[in-house]
């Protein structure tokens, strides 16, 4: 072996590198492309690799970028084809990931390769001028570009031998079905970055996301199978008698009602408005699926009857799975003559929101720029401000208008300055140095309370039937410490039970006319949708139908636990079988409304 490498190979080499020096510089060249590419589109995704990616990230994102450099070395056979076009590429790809970035506020994501026709439908109202980002990767790409001409002068194709060809093609194609296809990435706890969605790096990233992008078909899901559950679910007329001229919206950020915990000691009750709501109220307790934030996660859920039980876990509908025509609240009310807003006063980048909302037909969308003179609680526009733009709506709007709004006032994180806020309740010395900012968020409590209060007494005098649906999306991000103080015990203790109290919100549905009150109910947000539109009159869809009939078995549902009709508190592998079975046909309807909604399966799901 000494011999060999020393008397043979080494000298072998340093005679082939003196005799062809272009050979070697195109193959240094050639290996340089990835990190190339890497740096470059990642000056695009405005991130810098030195400080914004881990080791890890770094090296994910490498693996990756050789394997395209690779297969294009094969396919094309000489190196300076593969390393030009693999960065010419690299650098399109960038660019347009980059203009997604500047006017949508995070990355590419798979599901905008299948929306490029509404891309390009509003193409022409956005600034496409060229910016540092632009022009540092632009002249990265350039000096690469000099080097392969330079360095690389081949002339005639370079065959990889078979045997070499044949080994590389198995191990990428040994990888991608290891990433795309096993449950390798959930096993690493590796998920897409939903929110600031560079740190992964963009080629991670958006692998990820389409690792993550399908939803597995249930077990016994066939066209067949959906179409028996419609012939037992045609859908039901509505009463126009009953229909609310104003249907009103409300998921108010992190609003959470921790007097669901015994052990909870403030000052003052923070909510108390809430607290004394009763005539023409239905009104109770929704488990929502997330808790701390996800606030998309819980939109989607109302707005189509979907749970995120049945998707991969850490994704966010409304970047994977949301497209054109999919069945939703708004869709229903417009079909019924109603006018449809969506409004969030931020920034509307947030979640995929301007795309996501497009699809769930919403007619109109606000943002936090459409907000005037907003008086503003921390640095987040407030609840009052915001409840003044549904009034300008509301009086504005000729006919039936449905309004769903989406707050900002409470907002983590609760270290921000206490800037138009008032230090309304303070915490027992136990609870409080269990987490210095929870006081913040209380007296954001008592805020919103006191819009809230607002809000209903303004609808109350309104000649116009008005109903009002207002839930909490998630409780607050506090620190586990202060959870732990809550509980008496440490969260890894906890029971079903106990977990599902830190995913309780408030929720009522309130009218100015006469309905019938109800206190202590129990739902999560897949089926407040199909609440509302009982109450409110709307003829439903088949299925609202089975979700209302699933509701009496299992009001509630989330990835943590279930909520039985007869009050108990179970985790899924203790649901009996008609619980099961009930969740099997939802599972199969939940996938043939979100995946596979055939043309037969249609009138299940959207009014016609």
């Amino acid at each position: 072996m000494r011999a060999l490498l020393y008397d043979d190979t080494f000298p072998r080499l340093v005679r082939d590198w003196r005799d062809h020096p272009g050979k070697w510089a195109s193959r240094l060249v050639f290996l340089l492309a990835p990190w190339v590419c890497l740096w470059m589109v990642e000056i695009l995704n405005e991130n810098d690799v030195f400080d914004d990616l881990a080791a890890w990230q770094v090296l994910m994102n490498m693996i990756f970028y050789y394997s395209i450099f690779i297969a294009l070395r094969l396919i094309l056979g000489r190196n300076r084809r593969a390393a030009a076009a693999g960065t010419v590429f690299a650098f399109l790809f960038g660019l347009v990931n980059h203009y997604v970035l500047r006017f949508r506020g995070r990355i590419l994501f798979p599901a905008d390769i299948t929306g490029w026709r509404t891309a390009a439908n509003v193409a022409e109202g956005f600034d496409y001028s060229i910016d540092l980002y632009i022009t540092q990767a632009a002249i990265l790409l350039t000096a690469y570009l000099c080097l392969v001409f330079y360095c690389v002068p081949q002339r005639k194709r370079a065959r990889v031998k078979l045997p070499l060809a044949l080994l590389l093609w198995a191990v990428m194609g040994s990888y991608c079905y290891a990433f795309f296809c096993t449950g390798m990435l959930p096993a690493l706890d590796i998920y897409t970055q939903q929110w600031v969605t560079q740190r992964n790096g963009f080629l991670l990233n958006f692998s990820i996301a389409l690792r993550y992008s399908s939803v597995d078909k249930p077990e016994g899901y066939s066209k067949e199978a959906v179409l028996e559950l419609m012939e037992r679910y045609p859908g039901s007329e509505g009463d126009p008698d009953v229909q609310p001229v104003n249907l009103i919206v409300i998921m108010n950020e992190s609003f959470g009602d921790l007097t669901i915990f015994d052990t909870f000691r403030p000052s003052e009750d923070p909510t108390p408005f809430l607290h004394s709501l009763e005539e023409n109220t239905v009104k109770g307790w929704m488990y929502s699926s997330v808790t701390g934030g996800g606030t998309a996660t819980v939109e989607f859920e109302y707005l189509t009857g979907f749970t995120s039980l049945f998707q991969p876990p850490h994704t966010v509908a409304y970047q994977l799975y949301v497209e054109e025509g999919m069945p939703s609240l708004a869709a229903l009310a417009g079909s019924q003559g109603y006018s449809s807003t969506a409004f969030h006063p931020y920034k509307s980048s947030g979640w995929n929101r301007v795309l996501a909302y497009n699809y769930l037909d919403f007619d109109s969308q606000m943002y936090e720029e459409d907000v005037p003179n907003p008086y503003l609680i921390r640095s987040y526009i407030s609840d009052k401000s915001d409840y003044e733009m549904i009034y300008r709506a509301t009086e504005a709007e000729e006919g039936p208008l449905f309004f769903f709004n989406v707050t900002m006032q409470n907002h983590s994180g609760y270290a921000q300055g206490w800037n138009n806020l008032p230090h309304h309740i303070t915490l027992p010395e136990h609870q409080k140095s269990a987490d210095r900012t929870a006081e913040q968020f209380f007296s954001l409590m008592k805020e919103s309370d006191l819009a809230l209060e607002e809000l209903i007494t303004y609808y109350s005098q309104c000649e116009e039937p008005t109903m009002v649906v207002f839930f909490g999306d998630h409780q607050p991000p506090l620190a586990n410490a202060f959870y732990e103080v809550l509980y008496g015990k440490r969260l890894s203790e906890r029971n079903t039970k106990e977990v599902l109290r830190q995913y309780a919100v408030p929720f009522f549905i309130w009218t100015n006319y006469n309905i019938e009150e109800r206190q202590d109910v129990v739902v999560s947000p897949n089926y407040l949708g199909a609440l509302t539109a009982q109450l409110a009159g709307l003829p439903r869809t088949g299925y609202m139908d089975f979700l209302l009939d699933m509701y009496e078995e299992l009001p509630a549902i989330t990835p943590v636990g279930f909520v039985t009709g007869d009050g108990q508190y179970l985790s899924r592998s203790e649901l009996n079988g008609e619980q099961k079975e009930w969740l099997n046909q939802y599972e199969i309807l939940n996938y043939c409304g979100m995946v596979d909604l055939f043309d037969g399966a249609r009138p299940m799901f959207c009014m016609e």
